[in-house]
């Protein structure tokens, strides 16, 4: 069973919204630092937002900066709420998690996949009229 396992994903239309949750099966979140990240068809895999425990500090992309926030819901659970979505966000979307990590949010988003131990196994997004 994976320790992270993300659900919400779906097919929308431009403008609309969705909510994505990662849940935790062992990992107490409040000790770990967590993000989100995305892979669209033929790209590299982002971070599009980021949440540090090293330095409370929060992390969004400029590509999805204003339309979605990363929430720490209790000790086992992230959200990425996510409005006015458009079709470049269609893509596959992952959290991830590293304890305790000494970095705030921009530099966990900027790390690459072998430097967070905990990866969820992706839920996808898919934004078309």
């Amino acid at each position: 069973q994976p320790e992270l396992v993300e659900s919400g994903g779906g097919l929308v239309q431009p403008g609309g919204s969705l909510t994505l949750s990662c849940a935790a099966s062992t990992l107490a979140l409040d000790d770990y630092s967590i993000g989100w990240f995305r892979q669209a068809p033929g790209k590299e895999r982002e971070g599009i937002s980021c949440s540090s425990v090293y330095d409370s500090s929060i992390y969004y992309a400029d590509s999805v900066k204003g339309r979605f926030t990363i929430s720490r819901n209790d000790e086992s659970t992230i959200s990425l709420q996510m409005n006015n979505l458009k079709p470049e966000d269609t893509a596959d979307y992952y959290c991830a998690a590293r304890y305790r990590i000494q970095t705030g949010a921009q530099n966990m988003c900027a790390m690459s996949s072998q430097n967070l131990p905990y990866w969820g196994q992706g839920t996808h997004v898919a934004v078309s009229s």
